[in-house]
């Protein structure tokens, strides 16, 4: 029985996490692994991780290391640290990414990282920050996003009555501006330049910007996708999908017509069949 059991949850706990959209459930795990490692290791050589991959704010170093500006992003302080971090943007990045396609998402999620890098780094001309680690700035820009797509979905949080997400973030926006220069080990500056980026993004993502268009030149680059010469140019006003690559024969006219639907009145009027098909269209890149 025991051996059912632990089977039983083992399953349940894999359907479940391979359910997630596809880019959630990579960053996920890629954290999951990193911190396990961090825990394992034992303080020094933690220490020394952190030393050589989290995001210092010294010119000499930022510019001489520059792979640490994503990094530290991969990095996490403790428990908490962790799990918030993650808890916040599978429960609001499963939407942005459903909406926006994995690529656009990652083009979100790691330009946030970097601004957050950056702001934190001329923060330091002025104030004495040092050394940060924590996905905190690309999750900021996630949960932004999440607010500029569905500004006035309600968020429930303990003991708070519902709150539109437009306000809920806005306010937590408000609260690293407030902090600045607090003097506490949070990097304020870090929240708000991806929070920043995030919202410059995905309001570029819906006045037409093909956002997927930066992590398809990463995949050029290292050879994970080929370029069709012979691909026709994309509907603008169909954005909402333009992350979505179909490189095999299908249904045209039955593709269109999902396509032109979500066009007219967004990718929630699709019905679960439509859902379904679009779904296993778009695996077939």
């Amino acid at each position: 029985m025991r051996n059912q059991s632990y089977d039983s949850f083992g399953n349940t706990f894999k359907r479940g996490f391979m359910r997630m959209p596809v880019a959630i459930r990579t960053i996920i795990a890629i954290n999951a692994v990193i911190f396990i490692i961090q825990l394992l290791v034992g303080p020094s050589i933690n220490s020394l991780i952190i030393g050589t991959l989290g995001f210092s704010p010294d010119p000499s170093t930022a510019i001489t290391q520059p792979w640490r500006i994503i990094t530290y992003g991969f990095l996490h302080g403790d428990f908490m640290h962790f799990l918030f971090n993650m808890l916040w943007l599978w429960w609001m990045g499963r939407a942005v990414e459903d909406t926006i396609g994995p690529r656009s998402f990652l083009t979100i999620y790691f330009s946030a990282l970097v601004a957050g890098a950056v702001f934190h780094f001329s923060s330091a001309f002025v104030f004495d920050y040092n050394l940060v680690i924590g996905a905190s700035a690309a999750v900021n820009g996630i949960m932004v996003a999440f607010a500029v797509l569905f500004p006035r979905t309600p968020i429930m949080l303990l003991l708070l009555p519902p709150i539109e997400a437009r306000y809920l973030v806005a306010g937590l926006v408000a609260i690293d501006v407030l902090l600045l220069n607090s003097g506490s080990n949070v990097a304020h500056f870090a929240h708000i330049g991806g929070a920043s980026v995030g919202y410059l993004l995905t309001t570029a993502h819906k006045s037409g910007t093909d956002l997927s268009k930066v992590i398809r030149y990463f995949e050029y680059l290292f050879g994970r996708l080929k370029p069709n010469p012979s691909s026709k140019p994309k509907n603008k006003n169909m954005s909402i999908v333009k992350d979505v690559e179909i490189v095999e024969e299908v249904d045209q006219t039955e593709l269109d017509e999902i396509l032109e639907k979500i066009s007219k009145s967004g990718y929630d009027a699709l019905t679960k069949e439509e859902k379904q098909k679009l779904f296993e269209l778009s695996k077939k890149n």
